[in-house]
């Protein structure tokens, strides 16, 4: 069920626009201006009630309205979008489509577009960003940097207990030492 179509509005509606078409719509629709019809017309009012009060129910409260139209937005594109999602700052969980609290402004995500050349070939990237996928990029050029940077350390570390240790031979020359001498262990036996 499309809360927006229950209510005959488009996405972008205003909360003036939702609660002038909610007023409306309750007021044809309310079960006791219906009690004496047949009982399949009470039913079907009844239930039509109960939809145009779900709808107005989530899309009046600007954290409910972010949370559907992200799991509306990503289930049309093949995406679950279940479970449960809970607003952050500004009104809308990271990554989500929505209203921000306190103001009827409908937030696009921003696209982001990425140009380049590789072996002589043009390529183009657009699409939208996902503040959770930027974020675990960078932990994850952070952690790749801690790991690069380690190794480094380590090696100047060992190279400076090397050098104390066998001063006037590098590393190299003394694996090539032992090497010769293994060798002509093994000649001589």
């Amino acid at each position: 069920m499309d809360h927006y179509q229950v209510l005959g509005l488009s996405k972008n509606a205003s909360k003036n626009e939702i609660k002038e078409a909610f007023r409306k719509l309750a007021l044809k629709y309310h079960p006791d201006k219906h009690s004496e019809s047949s009982q399949r017309v009470k039913d079907g009012v009844t239930r039509k009630f109960r939809q145009i009060s779900e709808a107005y129910a989530v899309l009046s409260d600007d954290r409910k309205r972010a949370e559907y139209n992200f799991r509306s937005t990503s289930s049309s594109y093949g995406t679950t979008g279940g479970g449960s999602r809970r607003a952050g700052a500004g009104g809308f969980s990271s990554g989500t489509y929505g209203y921000a609290s306190g103001r009827n402004t409908y937030y696009e995500p921003p696209k982001y577009t990425a140009k380049g050349t590789f072996n002589g070939i043009k390529w183009t990237f657009s699409g939208d960003v996902n503040p959770n996928l930027i974020r675990n990029v960078g932990i994850s050029v952070v952690f790749a940097g801690v790991l690069l940077g380690g190794s480094a350390l380590f090696n100047i570390a060992r190279e400076a207990i090397w050098r104390l240790n066998n001063s006037g031979k590098s590393f190299e020359e003394t694996m090539e030492s032992i090497e010769k001498n293994k060798r002509a262990k093994k000649d001589r036996s």
